[in-house]
This record gives C-alpha cells, structure tokens and sequence, in this order.
C-alpha cells in the first residue's frame, strides 16, 4: 500500500510546487485532479505536459492515480456538470475518455469516477441506463489502453453506496477493469457498516482508495481526529485484504494550508499503522 496525497487538497499551488511538496513529506503517491491548473486534458499542450508530468512523478517517486472530480473543468457556471446521468451525458464521457489516455501516460493505477446527481427530472431507471451506457463506453478505451477505472460511490449522488456500485458493476458482466473507488469518509457519512466492513466487503475490487474523516451523515471532509473514523481500525482492514494500491488523503477543502495539513495528515496516517 502507498500512501498518498490528492492534488485537490493543493488547488492554490502549482502543480509542480504540490507534487514536489508531496513527495518531500513522505507521501509515495499522488491522487492527481484533472483541473484547469493540474494538467488540464483539454489544453492543446495537453500532451506534452502529461509526459512532463510523467517524467517529474518518475523523478519523485511517486506512484499516481487519476481523478476526475474537478468541479467547473467541463461546465464554468455549474459545479461537475454534465455528469454520466443528465440528459447529456457526452462531454463527460468524452471526459473520462480523455482521462483515460492521461492515465495510460502517466502509467497511473486507475482513472476514479462518479455517477454525479440525478437531475429530479430524470427518472431513476433511465439515470441507470445512461450510466451503464457511459460505463461501457469509457470502458472499450479503458480495454485499448489497459488502465482500470474505479466507481466512487458518493454521498447524494445517483450512485450514492457501495452495493449500488456493487450492483452496477454485476449489471456490466463484472468486466475486470471495472473497480471500485472507496472514500472512507463516505463509508461513515451514508454505509450501513463502518469502513473496514466496507473495505471487506469490496476488497477483491479496490484500485483505489481515499483518506478522509467524518461524521455519520454529512458529507464534509475532515482531518483525521475530527471527525467519527475508526483510522486505526480502517487502515487495519487494508493490510489484512492484501491491498497494495494508493490510498491518498481526500481534503478538497484544506487548500489553503496545504502543506501543514498534509504534515499533519501523514503524521496521523503513520500513527495509526504502527503497533
């Protein structure tokens, strides 16, 4: 297992700057967003700079994982539209294509997604349809370039817990390159069972998992300590499933002292893994 820190968490810093910053705190891997300002997938330059990309996280040691929940890349005025279940779902299937060509650059773990929100004029069949629909077609690029994707059950969204996602990917025939995305944060914000129980549950399935804390029913990242996580007992569960894949530190909202709360985040990670 890797222990790493999303670039989300370092929105007012340069790429270059959050990456190097990462890897001088001892974190081994990068949850890297695809945003305006962290490789950017529709930029003309897009290419080159995810081989330069490549070549930096070669030089620091890091190992990476692709997320795509960058909230105004596709949509300027609204917060991750369109998503896989709204009426048109094409620029973000054109999207997560585009993140899955990054992925295979960057020789990333996985490209990490989510449904997004059931627009209320959706009916429910129909959102699952579309997301079947989208899951297929990103997965015949997922096929070309061997890069697996992971479902982010998410609370509020259309796909909202973990035997949603379960179910989905039984719908699809089970394809091997489906895997799912676990947040444990979510796990105590909306499962029924704590997050080792999740991470038992899913275990043969996670290409990547998220670090965060909270509190049973809301969904709002918070630092380990502060919110309701069993860390030591989760981290646990992972070592004793076998996981060796990324687990990076999910705080989206902390940008504003990144490089303090990610300190402080390893050091709570590191704690809770020791005897």
């Amino acid at each position: 297992m890797r222990l790493g820190y999303g670039t989300n968490g370092f929105a007012n810093h340069r790429l270059d700057d959050a990456l190097r910053t990462i890897a001088d705190l001892g974190y081994t891997a990068v949850a890297l967003t695809l945003d305006h300002a962290h490789l950017d997938p529709f930029a003309p330059s897009a290419a080159a700079e995810t081989a330069r990309v490549a070549r930096l996280l070669s030089e620091l040691g890091l190992r990476c994982v692709v997320e795509t929940g960058a909230r105004y890349l596709l949509d300027a005025r609204r917060k991750h539209h369109p998503t896989l279940v709204c009426d048109e779902p094409a620029r973000r299937i054109d999207f997560l294509r585009r993140a899955v060509r990054v992925a295979a650059d960057l020789d990333a773990d996985c490209v990490s997604f989510w449904s997004g929100i059931r627009p209320s004029a959706v009916a429910a069949d129909t959102a699952w349809q579309r997301m079947k629909s989208g899951v297929v077609e990103v997965l015949q690029d997922c096929e070309r370039y061997g890069v697996p994707l992971g479902l982010e059950p998410e609370p509020g969204m259309f796909v909202e817990h973990l035997e949603q996602a379960l179910a989905l990917r039984a719908e699809l025939g089970d394809p091997a390159l489906l895997g799912i995305t676990l947040d444990v944060g979510h796990c105590v914000a909306v499962e029924p069972v704590d997050a080792a129980a999740c991470i038992r549950r899913a275990a043969d399935l996670l290409v990547n998992v998220q670090l965060d804390d909270m509190r049973q029913g809301v969904h709002e990242h918070l630092e380990f300590g502060t919110g309701e996580l069993d860390l030591r007992g989760t981290l646990a569960a992972l070592r004793e499933t076998g996981y060796r894949g990324i687990a990076a530190v999910e705080l989206p909202r902390h940008s504003h002292a990144a490089p303090q709360v990610a300190a402080r985040a390893l050091d709570a990670l590191r704690g809770a893994l020791a005897p």
